[in-house]
């Protein structure tokens, strides 16, 4: 794995954004002279079928979802490369990924806008400032050595793992309403105040990093990183988690998008790990369901799309044009409205409301109401969002999901963690 330093990547990707503006797609797009059906895999919360459809209607090019389930992505990538020809995959993966050699190198001559990736992506920094490296920075895993390397680039190369989809700063969700007392830190998590009514994600390699969050904030222990854990960390920390299992902290252990909605929609659980679609899916219903900032930070994490190594001919090309059309904006607009972050904020930009951005990007009150993806209301004029700005939001992150050199070990402490 990479280094933890900066490096910029603007020297030596410019070459290759000048290159690849000879064939960069006029606006708007033009339909590929042959239809093609891309298989795309990745979870569910990733997919969306209005992106399918306007994807369909400016390119010419179908979207064949494959939803599975986080773990099961990176399975089908090391066992079946065949069974798909495009991955939304997230970048703490990637050193489990790319030592198989199922994954092709993009090259980012093809990218239009390589150079104009968010910066949080590709250097690991938010307006010239170094943000929480703790996990696995996508920076550190952005570059190969060569497009069939089966090793990560130490310095900025025209070969790329995965080409960004989304990312956020994720925080615990809460219910205002049902809830008698400021929340300010992830120990809020672990507080007994809340026991009996507390949730925590069950996904171990992301699961572990909250509860890391939340002892690290009540002073149990300092991690060395919370994203690589030594096996006196992990010990330690499923002992911790243990213990408040056993006296009555967590309501659930959920593993799906869903199932976070219904617990918090229903009450039964007033704080938990939470997504930030699942908080809009609760507050669509007319539910309120903050996304809560916390004074120790966010865990961030990051998706992008990459390629298998057995695509070739027309697929490869349609899946270029499909990830240069994705960069383009539309797709960046309608998923910044589910409050995620697009790899370019320009283009997203400029298909979004001034009033839009401003709320979810700016930190400004809203002028309007603001409304999902859906049409449904989401926020009403006056509200602002959960945690400011982008600035403000990405530029606190103090961690990235990861999969820790210690991964198995980790995973089966976990599993006696849920089986107590």
């Amino acid at each position: 794995m990479m280094t933890k330093t900066t490096t910029t990547r603007r020297s030596v990707l410019r070459g290759a954004a000048a290159l690849a503006g000879s064939a960069a797609f006029p606006a708007p797009f033009v339909h590929a002279q042959e239809r093609v059906t891309l298989r795309y895999l990745s979870t569910a919360v990733n997919q969306s079928p209005a992106i399918a459809e306007k994807a369909s209607e400016d390119l010419g090019i179908d979207i064949e979802y494959i939803a599975v389930n986080t773990d099961e992505v990176p399975r089908r990538v090391i066992t079946q490369p065949n069974s798909f020809d495009l991955v939304d995959s997230e970048y703490f993966s990637l050193p489990n990924l790319v030592p198989s050699g199922n994954m092709k190198g993009m090259d980012a001559s093809r990218i239009d806008r390589i150079d104009q990736l968010a910066t949080v992506i590709s250097e690991g920094t938010v307006n010239g400032e170094q943000v929480g490296w703790d996990g696995t920075a996508p920076h550190e895993v952005l570059y190969l050595e060569g497009q069939d390397s089966t090793s990560f680039a130490s310095s900025p190369t025209e070969w790329i793992t995965l080409i960004p989809t989304t990312y956020n700063a994720d925080t615990l969700g809460i219910r205002p309403d049902l809830i008698d007392k400021e929340i300010t830190s992830w120990a809020s998590l672990l507080d007994p105040d809340f026991a009996g009514k507390a949730s925590i994600l069950n996904i171990p390699s992301i699961g572990i990093m909250d509860a890391a969050m939340a002892l690290e904030a009540r002073g149990d222990l300092t991690y060395g990183d919370k994203g690589n854990m030594t096996r006196e960390e992990i010990d330690a920390t499923i002992a911790a988690l243990i213990e408040a299992k056993r006296a009555g902290q967590f309501r659930a252990f959920w593993s799906n998008f869903q199932e976070s909605v219904n617990l918090m929609a229903s009450g039964e659980v007033v704080i938990q790990s939470m997504w930030s679609p699942a908080v809009t899916a609760v507050r669509t219903q007319g539910i309120p369901c903050v996304y809560q900032p916390l004074q120790e930070g966010y865990r961030a994490w990051a998706s992008g799309f990459g390629l298998p190594r057995t695509i070739e001919g027309r697929k490869e090309d349609a899946a270029y044009e499909f990830i240069n059309w994705f960069l383009s904006g539309w797709a960046g607009a309608h998923l910044s409205k589910q409050g995620y972050y697009p790899a370019v904020l320009d283009t997203a930009k400029e298909y979004m409301e001034p009033y839009e951005w401003a709320y979810w990007y700016e930190g400004a009150e809203a002028e309007q109401d603001i409304m999902a993806p859906d049409g449904r209301l989401l926020e009403e004029a006056g509200a602002t969002r959960d945690g400011g700005s982008y600035e403000e939001r990405m530029g606190s992150v103090a961690c990235w999901n990861a999969v820790m050199d210690e991964n198995q070990y980790m995973v089966r402490k976990w599993n006696e963690f849920i089986a107590a």
